[in-house]
């Protein structure tokens, strides 16, 4: 009887499955994070969570939006300035005839906007249009491209923009670099299929160049992705984790390619009733989504970058004021201790690796301090900004930073509010100066604070522990 109830009690497989299935979830959205492990497998899932969260971003979506209605403003500029360069190397047919062969069954449709271009180009090489036309295509375009590294800095949390004369020399660059870019690959091409083969007689590698020519296009876009994700945010980026990123991105981008041209070819057949308007919607969506690849990329790239930047990830959109104060002074009392014993500024990821805080607090953290008046970026190696403190270390005390952090921003724009709420407003002014006063008596350089060797003990006992 005993045995039977046993098998009886017995949970089935299916609810075994269930459970591990579920404490597996329950691990990879919550436990994950709270791990401070540099495994293979703690970085992929994380990494993976992370890029899955991004994705279904609703701001990154909105980004994409944004980036595609921009997109819509600059093509026609943007094509006449390939096809101005193209036509002074002579390969304005071919960047044509390869526009006609990636949007099959629209051939009328790239004429169209072909005809826009060749009308632009006219009108601005005529008379007082030289300078207007050229103004406003090369506003055009450095209008998109500040949108592009706009949406990239806030994904990075990077506050410091390039200055204009920067943007202009860069983005020029980029718009001169991407058509030679275009050029050289349609070079290759055509020096791989012809020359190897006609010329030189070097039959036996056809099956090589074959492959070749077929990865070409992969290449280029892994490429533009990888040089996209390295020089256009404005902070320094690892070029394997660029290069990852660009990967996988322009392999998401080359499915994308294929359904649309097949999409391409399935619209066409509508054309006989809704003209060439058909292609527009599919073309708006195409670009949308290209766009959010891109961005994703970007997302994908910072995480690599800074994996263990998003532990506890969960929790820090949610922190609690009081939390948030202890991890104020903490960044404080980091940044003017190290000032005060003659050590180097640290970056904010500096400040994330060597103390354990994640590193958009600690970016947040510095910012307000920054604005505030308490401290001050300093450029360091790379073009990485370090802190330091603005006013003198010994001046730095619970009670004042508290004040100086509480006191920024707007106030006394509602009328009549301190007359009607008087008596209320004397009595929170009176407990928080006394908040502030007794925290005037603790200064952040005598507060006892941690290594970096001792939070790396505690953290590597911690995982030993979890792991056993």
């Amino acid at each position: 009887m005993k045995q039977s109830n046993g098998k009886k009690d017995k949970p089935s497989l299916f609810s075994r499955l269930y459970d591990k299935a579920m404490a597996f979830y329950e691990y990879c959205t919550v436990g994950v994070w709270r791990s401070s492990r540099r495994s293979f497998s703690v970085t992929v899932i994380k990494t993976a969570g992370l890029s899955v969260r991004s994705f279904l971003d609703r701001g990154l979506q909105d980004k994409s939006t944004s980036l595609t209605y921009n997109t819509v403003l600059a093509i026609v500029p943007a094509l006449a300035l390939v096809f101005a360069i193209c036509r002074g190397f002579g390969f304005q047919n071919l960047l044509a005839e390869t526009l006609r062969q990636y949007i099959p069954g629209q051939e009328k449709a790239v004429d169209t906007a072909l005809s826009f271009v060749d009308s632009y180009l006219n009108q601005a090489s005529q008379g007082i249009f030289v300078g207007i036309g050229l103004v406003m295509l090369l506003w055009t375009l450095i209008s998109l491209l500040s949108n592009i590294e706009e949406a990239f800095n806030n994904i990075w949390a990077i506050k410091r923009d390039r200055t204009f004369f920067q943007k202009v020399t860069d983005y020029i660059s980029l718009c001169l670099i991407v058509p030679i870019l275009l050029i050289c690959s349609s070079g290759l091409s055509i020096f791989m299929s012809t020359t190897l083969q006609e010329k030189l007689h070097l039959s036996f590698l056809t099956p090589l160049i074959n492959i070749a020519l077929e990865l070409s296009p992969l290449v280029m876009v892994w490429l533009a992705f990888s040089l996209s994700y390295l020089l256009i945010p404005n902070t320094k980026v690892e070029f394997k984790c660029a290069a990852i990123s660009g990967a996988i991105c322009a392999i998401m981008f080359q499915i994308l390619q294929l359904l649309f041209v097949n999409g391409q070819i399935y619209v066409a057949k509508y054309n006989a009733i809704y003209g060439s308007f058909s292609f527009l919607p599919l073309l708006l969506i195409w670009l949308q989504l290209s766009w959010l690849i891109l961005l994703f990329g970007c997302v994908l790239t910072y995480s690599l970058q800074n994996v263990f930047a998003f532990n506890y990830l969960g929790q820090v959109s949610e922190i609690s004021p009081s939390y948030m104060r202890q991890i104020t002074i903490a960044v404080t009392t980091i940044i003017v201790q190290r000032f005060n014993n003659g050590l180097a500024p640290m970056s904010r990821n500096d400040i994330s690796t060597a103390y354990g805080i994640p590193v958009r607090l600690v970016g947040y953290i510095c910012d307000r301090l920054k604005k505030v008046g308490l401290v001050n970026f300093v450029l360091l190696k790379d073009d990485i900004l370090g802190m330091t403190p603005a006013i003198e270390p010994d001046k730095f005390t619970i009670g004042s930073v508290f004040q100086a952090l509480d006191n920024n921003g707007d106030s006394d724009f509602i009328p009549d509010f301190n007359e009607l709420y008087a008596p209320m407003i004397k009595a929170t002014t009176s407990t928080t100066e006394l908040f502030y006063d007794a925290g005037d008596d603790v200064k952040l350089v005598s507060l006892p604070l941690p290594t970096p060797a001792q939070v790396t003990e505690i953290r590597q006992r911690q995982t030993s522990d979890t792991a056993s």
